[in-house]
């Protein structure tokens, strides 16, 4: 270390979950002592438990919490901290929080202000990049922002075109426009959600790539003029905007793209004076021309895959940076060896709606990196992102990487909520996916074709998810006598009810009667507390968990259903209601618009209500032709999964 660096001491890192406890990780390697923040729903979370301290900022929503500086400094000079890391999201990228700390005395982990406003914002970062010969797609961002100004921009970009907000990042703000017929809505509901997520509301118009891949360009500039390229990673497997699956290199990228589009990224990152860590994000279309769509001004989620190549700490990098240190290596001392994918694990739905609850069972995977904050019995709040953690391996060739990472998520196991876990390992397996050709149209073209084999699959395993769930407070399966007569069953699996008659034959064996079908089974329970049924000679392992309401999450070797065990409900009452009467909130969140009243009539497809949750706003849509009876709830008010939001005439 030079005279002219600042040791860092006591580092405060200004954000929560697995990026919290990434830097922690290597903070304390490097001797610093750390201090993390926290709301109040995170006082029991691991990056609390896990620093040297922690300081309480109160409040439940970001608003309140992680994104307000001035809590976030009283906080640094409470503990005695020197210096700042913001991790990624919340005030990574904010100019103003970087000043503030700056101008508090401590030391800011990131690149100066100056280069936050200049890059950060989309609009003033593709003028300095056309200015270094940065290729970038024709579009506008221009100061009108009114609705009437562009649409008339929208015209000289023709479509179709994309709807990007000019601050933040991680697809929030962003909508694809096909036609002018699509334009208002699409710019209402990205500038809401603007608003919502970065504090501002301002658009830019960009043509479309219908068929592009994602790829992104890691780089590092140090305070004495030096800035090397750390390879690309391609993110093409998305959903809304949402990175899904990451890995690096590029199946597409050869070593002469690689070295153009990374003297591009050098190129924009020193003419805006960059310092630390950043990444430069480009369209790459299939001729091989690459357009810049924006660059982060932080660490990135994604950043393990090039830590997995390169075999360098990136989070240790920034903070030796900070403490104004050179690059630890020079551009020609960068190698990469073999490949690294990694995946993001989420709380939601099949259908990519978020989901909040606890996490009742959690079990790591075998042989492979997980960054997580997941305990079990600790709560998932829908006040903050879905992403529950991230796997990553690495492998000598890309088939090995992805067998690898199949294998890690089999090995994966979080019950009590919904999770993306097998429907990742379905991408993975996938052969276009395998063959390296997933662009980021990638789950709209394969997306529902992996959810019915997922939902194939789940009914395959109903009849041992039953029986598993049936034996669960047994202390062994059968009697060892046999019983004459049978025990009948109802389990509920969404609209489908399985009526199970289960008779006991002795020595643990059982005759299971399911519609017209018959069965031989078993069912013991293993040292490890889980469930061995055995149905026609196959055997299948069978983890529960109980959530509420008489709901069990089930998962059957790699297959996860949720049952409600029916068994002793009136048949009549099996599906309660009539769902075509009424409209129930899908998952946790707030309600941001109501866009139908009483005695309205609506079509199919038609957005009733759009709901905010994890960040992410999400229109709930009618599902059949229907007049309004009655609005159940109102703007700002909080929803829970099932409460009524609408209900419809008979």
């Amino acid at each position: 270390m030079s005279p002219t660096t600042t040791p860092i001491r006591r580092l405060l890192i200004a954000n929560r979950g697995e990026i919290a406890r990434r830097i922690i990780r290597t903070a304390h390697r490097m001797g610093m002592a750390t201090v993390t923040v926290y709301s109040d729903v995170d006082a029991q979370a691991l990056h609390v438990q896990e620093a040297g301290s922690a300081v309480a900022l109160g409040g439940t929503l970001s608003a309140d919490s992680y994104l307000r500086i001035d809590k976030l400094l009283a906080a640094a000079k409470a503990a005695g901290a020197d210096a700042v890391h913001p991790g990624y999201g919340f005030l990574s990228e904010n100019a103003e929080f970087a000043q503030a700390v700056m101008d508090a005395g401590l030391t800011w982990v990131g690149p100066p202000p100056a280069a936050i406003r200049a890059l950060g914002n989309k609009a003033a970062a593709k003028q300095l990049a056309l200015a270094q010969n940065v290729p970038c797609l024709p579009g506008y961002q221009g100061a009108d922002q009114s609705n009437e100004g562009l649409a008339a921009e929208a015209e000289k970009v023709g479509y179709p075109l994309m709807v990007k907000a000019t601050a933040g990042g991680g697809g929030r703000g962003m909508r694809l426009v096909t036609d002018a017929a699509a334009l208002q809505a699409a710019l209402d509901s990205a500038r809401s959600e603007a608003l919502s997520s970065f504090g501002s509301g301002d658009l830019l118009l960009e043509r479309a790539l219908l068929n592009p891949r994602h790829v992104e360009v890691q780089v590092f500039a140090d305070a004495h003029g030096h800035c090397i390229h750390l390879g690309e990673r391609d993110c093409s497997v998305q959903r809304r905007h949402q990175k899904l699956i990451e890995e690096s290199p590029s199946p597409a990228v050869n070593a002469d793209l690689r070295e153009r589009m990374g003297a591009c990224a050098v190129a924009l990152a020193q003419a805006a004076g960059y310092v630390g860590a950043g990444t430069v994000e480009f369209l790459l279309d299939e001729n091989g021309d690459f357009f810049l769509m924006e660059m982060n001004t932080r660490l990135q989620v994604e950043h393990p895959v090039t830590e997995a190549v390169t075999g360098l700490d990136l989070v240790e990098w920034q903070l030796r940076i900070a403490q104004g240190e050179s690059l630890p290596l020079r551009q020609e001392e960068i190698t990469f060896s073999g490949h690294a994918i990694e995946v993001r694990l989420c709380a939601e739905d099949e259908n990519f709606s978020p989901h909040a609850g606890r996490v009742q069972h959690f079990m790591e995977p075998a042989h492979a990196r997980f960054d997580h904050a997941l305990q079990a019995g600790g709560e998932v709040t829908p006040f903050y992102d879905s992403m529950l953690g991230k796997l990553i391996v690495r492998g000598a060739t890309r088939a090995q990487a992805i067998d690898r990472l199949i294998a890690a998520l089999a090995s994966t196991q979080v019950l009590g909520l919904p999770t993306n876990r097998a429907f990742l390992a379905a991408c993975l397996a996938h052969p276009v996916f395998r063959a390296g050709q997933a662009l980021i149209p990638f789950l709209a073209e394969h997306g529902d074709g992996i959810r019915k084999t997922l939902q194939d699959e789940q009914t395959q395993v109903l009849l041992p998810a039953a029986l598993g769930l049936h034996f669960q407070g047994s202390t062994g399966a059968a009697q060892a006598l046999p019983c004459p007569f049978g025990t009948a069953l109802r389990v509920v699996h969404g609209e489908q009810v399985l009526a199970i008659t289960v008779t006991e034959t002795g020595a643990g064996g059982l005759e299971v009667s399911c519609g017209t079908q018959q069965h031989a089974a078993g069912c013991v329970r293993a040292s490890d507390g889980r469930m061995r049924v055995m149905v026609d000679g196959l055997s299948h392992t069978v983890q529960a968990c109980q959530v509420t309401g008489g709901r069990w999450h089930v998962q059957v070797g790699e297959t996860e259903v949720w049952l409600r065990d029916a068994s002793f409900e009136p048949a009549a009452g099996l599906v309660s209601g009539n769902p075509s009467m009424e409209l129930r909130a899908p998952f946790n969140g707030k309600v941001i618009a109501v866009q139908v009243s009483t005695g309205e009539s609506v079509r199919r497809g038609d957005t009733l209500l759009v709901i905010e949750s994890m960040k992410l706003e999400h229109a709930v849509c009618a599902t059949r032709d229907a007049v309004v009876a009655a609005v159940a709830v109102a703007p700002g008010q909080q929803t829970a999964p099932g409460q009524v939001l609408l209900r419809f005439e008979a």
